[in-house]
C-alpha cells in the first residue's frame, strides 16, 4: 500500500497521453508524408522558414546555431520540433500578466543617487555593472544588508528555521523543488503553527520542478491548513513550448526584513538527510537590511500576476529592522533574469565578473553546459592571467548531462582554467566569487535552461565583507576535490564523436 501511494497518477497519465501524441504524430506525419509529397514540401519549407527566421532574431548565437544544425538535419520535422520545444519567447498570456505586475511594483524600487555614487567613488567597474544590472530588470543596489554565507544547506536549514518562527506579519516561499520529507514536514510544522498566531503565509512553487515529488492534492492540504499556495505554470498533457518556461528560484522572505536564497530547495538531499549522489554540496545566503525589499517585491511580482487575492506592497506593514543597526560593509544588488526580456543577464552578470577579474575567479556550478560567449570569457580570462577554477560534481545527477559537462573540458584546459570535481558526491551550488571585490550567489545554472529559459534570481555582492567566506568555502572544496588534467580525458575517435553529438543537442539540456 505504501508504494501505490507513493505513485503519482497524475505523472503516470500525462506521460502516457504525450507518449500517445509523439507516437500518434509521428505515425500520423510518416504515412501523410509518404503519400503526399507536397506535404513534404511544406514541412520543409517551414523549416526553411524556422531557419530564416532564427537567423534574424537577436538572440544568442550559440542558441540559434544549434537549432540551426538540428533543423536541417532534421528537415521535414525539425521545424515543428523547434515550434515545440527550441522557442524561447513565453506565451502572450505569460508576459502580459508579469508585464503587469512588474509596472505595478516597479515604482516601489528607486535607486538611492548616494549609493551608486559612492559605489563609483569606490569601484567604477563595479558601477558600471550595477547600472546595467539596474536598467535591466529594475532591482536596485544597497547598503546597510548584512550577509550570511552557507557553504552546505543543512546550516542554512536551521537558520531558515528560527527565522520563520519569529515571524509576527508574513512569511513567502518561492521555490522549483518541494518534496515531502524530514526537511518539508518540520518546515510544514513551523508554517501551520504560524498560520494560526494570523501570519500570512504564501507559497510557489514549480509545477514540473516538484511533479515527481508531492501528491495531486498538495495544494488543497497547504490550503486547507491557511497557506495560500500556487503551482507556478501548471502542467498539461500537450506538447507546448509554454512548458518550456520554469521557475526556477528559490527565495524565502520573513517580514521585509531577512531572506534566503541560493542553490538550496526545499527536499532532504538539499540538507544531506537523504544520499542520493553522495555528499550534496550546496549553498545559499540570507540576506537582512534593506536589500530584502528587492526579494519581497521579487515574489509579490509574481504572486500578483497570476492570483485574484493579491497583495499590495503598499499594504505591507512596515520593516521590522532599523537599517543604522546594519553596519556591514559592502553592497548587496538582489537580481531576477527572465525569459520575458530577451536579456540573458544572468549569463551577463557572469561574463561581467569574469572580464574584471584581475587575479582569481572561482566557480561552483552543477553543470557546464555553456555557449560560445561564456566560453571565451572563461578562457580569455584566463589567458590574461587570471586563476580561473572551477568546480563540478564528482558523482554527477544526470549522467547524460555530466558526459556533455565533461565534454566542455579540453578547450577551458588549453586556456588555462583549471577543473575540479567534487570528490565527496555531487555539488549543486551556483556561485562566482573573484578578487575578494564581487561575487554572485544564485540559482543559475551554467546551462541553456537556466540561462535562456528559466525565471532565476540571486544576489551580486561589491565589496562586502562576505565575500571573505566564498572564498575560504572555495579553497576548502579545491582541497577535498580531484583537479582534472588533460590526461584524464583522452577518449576513442567514437567516444569524441559521441560527444560532439551531444553537443549538438545541448540546446535541449
Amino acid at each position: 500500500m505504501q508504494l501505490l501511494k507513493k505513485i503519482n497518477y497524475r505523472i503516470t497519465l500525462i506521460a502516457l497521453i504525450i507518449l500517445v501524441q509523439l507516437l500518434w504524430g509521428t505515425l500520423f506525419l510518416m504515412d501523410f508524408v509518404g503519400n503526399r509529397q507536397w506535404i513534404s514540401v511544406m514541412l520543409s519549407a517551414l523549416s526553411l522558414l524556422v531557419v530564416l527566421f532564427l537567423n534574424m532574431k537577436e538572440e544568442n548565437a550559440s542558441y540559434k546555431i544549434g537549432w540551426i544544425i538540428l533543423i536541417m538535419t532534421l528537415p521535414v520535422f525539425g521545424g515543428l520540433f523547434y515550434l515545440l520545444f527550441g522557442n524561447k519567447r513565453p506565451s502572450g498570456f505569460m508576459r502580459m500578466r508579469l508585464t503587469k505586475s512588474h509596472e505595478s511594483i516597479h515604482p516601489l524600487l528607486p535607486q538611492s543617487k548616494g549609493v551608486l555614487e559612492k559605489l563609483k567613488l569606490e569601484d567604477d567597474r563595479a558601477h558600471g555593472t550595477a547600472k546595467y544590472v539596474a536598467k535591466k530588470n529594475d532591482y536596485p543596489i544597497y547598503e546597510k544588508t548584512d550577509v550570511k554565507y552557507y557553504p552546505v544547506g543543512e546550516e542554512m536549514f536551521s537558520d531558515m528555521i528560527h527565522s520563520m518562527e519569529k515571524a509576527k506579519h508574513f512569511i513567502y516561499l518561492e521555490y522549483f523543488i518541494v518534496e515531502e520529507g524530514l526537511m518539508w514536514n518540520r518546515m510544514m510544522e513551523v508554517l501551520s503553527g504560524k498560520v494560526q498566531e494570523g501570519v500570512d503565509v504564501r507559497m510557489i512553487y514549480d509545477d514540473v520542478g516538484s511533479m515527481f515529488l508531492l501528491p495531486n492534492d498538495f495544494i488543497k492540504k497547504m490550503e486547507a491548513a491557511g497557506i495560500k499556495c500556487m503551482a507556478f505554470n501548471r502542467f498539461r498533457p500537450i506538447l507546448s513550448v509554454v512548458m518550456n518556461h520554469r521557475n526556477h528560484r528559490k527565495i524565502l522572505v520573513v517580514d521585509g526584513h531577512t531572506a534566503f536564497t541560493g542553490g538550496i530547495n526545499l527536499a532532504d538531499e538539499y540538507i544531506n538527510e537523504k544520499v542520493r549522489f553522495g555528499h550534496w554540496k550546496d549553498t545559499g545566503i540570507r540576506l537582512r537590511g534593506e536589500a530584502v525589499k528587492s526579494f519581497t517585491l521579487m515574489f509579490l511580482e509574481m504572486w500578483n500576476a497570476f492570483r485574484s487575492d493579491i497583495v499590495d506592497p503598499l499594504s505591507l506593514p512596515e520593516v521590522l529592522y532599523a537599517p543604522s543597526s546594519f553596519t556591514a560593509k559592502g553592497y548587496v544588488q538582489p537580481f531576477s533574469d527572465s525569459p520575458l526580456d530577451d536579456e540573458p543577464l544572468g549569463e551577463n552578470v557572469y561574463i561581467e565578473i569574469l572580464s574584471q577579474a584581475r587575479d582569481y575567479v572561482y566557480i561552483f556550478t552543477p553543470y557546464l553546459i555553456i555557449d560560445n560567449e561564456l566560453q571565451s570569457a572563461l578562457c580569455l580570462a584566463a589567458k590574461r592571467g587570471v586563476d580561473v577554477r572551477i568546480v563540478t560534481p564528482g558523482i554527477p545527477d544526470k549522467k547524460l548531462v555530466f558526459r556533455i559537462t565533461r565534454s566542455n573540458y579540453m578547450p577551458l584546459l588549453k586556456a588555462g582554467v583549471r577543473i575540479y570535481e567534487y570528490s565527496p558526491g555531487f555539488i549543486h551550488a551556483k556561485s562566482y566569487v573573484s578578487d575578494d571585490d564581487i561575487g554572485v550567489v544564485g540559482t543559475i545554472n551554467m546551462d541553456y535552461r537556466s540561462l535562456f529559459l528559466h525565471f532565476e534570481c540571486g544576489a551580486l555582492l561589491y565589496g562586502h565583507e562576505v565575500l571573505k567566506d566564498l572564498k575560504k568555502d572555495a579553497l576548502e572544496t579545491f582541497a577535498v576535490s580531484k583537479e582534472i588534467r588533460k590526461e584524464d580525458l583522452k577518449e576513442t575517435l567514437f567516444a569524441r564523436t559521441f560527444d560532439a553529438l551531444l553537443r549538438l543537442f545541448a540546446i535541449l539540456f
